[in-house]
């Protein structure tokens, strides 16, 4: 990342998704939920922007995986979604990353992917995100975008799980 060329952020609250205390004037969500695997393989799926892909995005990346500091624009139907990863981890424990909206995301805030180590074939899948329009669009449609998002943060969720639910994959 270099300050000097890259976009910022659009919001100031850098990494709350990770230190767990969500910032005020924002809408939350947080949903977890069990996948009958091991992180290792949870892990790969979610850091190469498989689960994205599965979600029916169209990520765009010159980063393999999601790392800190790398750019993702997130296209789904006529929505373009440009991001930063501003934090990632891919650990025996835990692995997961969380990115930032960059000018041009249809929200200001932040969405985290966390895996957590949850026992034998076993881990925890976290989607935490705060946000608030940044858009006239989305001002004007926030009723209708706040429930598209609760479907998604849902939904990443049970992708996950089915991706790794016997006889799937």
């Amino acid at each position: 990342m270099n300050p000097e060329t890259d976009p910022p952020l659009t919001y100031p609250e850098v990494g709350a998704t990770r230190q767990g205390t969500m910032p005020a004037g924002y809408r939350h969500l947080d949903v977890t939920g069990e996948i009958p695997a091991p992180l290792s393989e949870a892990a790969a799926y979610l850091l190469t922007w498989e689960l994205h892909r599965d979600m029916g995005f169209r990520p765009d990346s010159a980063a393999v995986r999601a790392a800190e500091g790398a750019k993702v624009v997130l296209r789904l139907g006529p929505l373009t979604a440009p991001c930063r990863v501003v934090w990632a981890a891919d650990g025996p424990r835990e692995a997961g990353f969380a990115y930032g909206g960059l000018p041009g995301h249809p929200e200001k805030g932040e969405a985290l992917f966390l895996l957590e180590e949850a026992g034998a074939e076993r881990t925890r899948f976290t989607v935490r995100s705060f946000s608030r329009p940044g858009t006239v669009l989305t001002r004007v449609t926030a009723p209708a975008s706040r429930l598209v998002q609760r479907r998604l943060t849902r939904r990443f969720v049970a992708v996950m799980r089915k991706r790794f639910t016997a006889g799937a994959g």
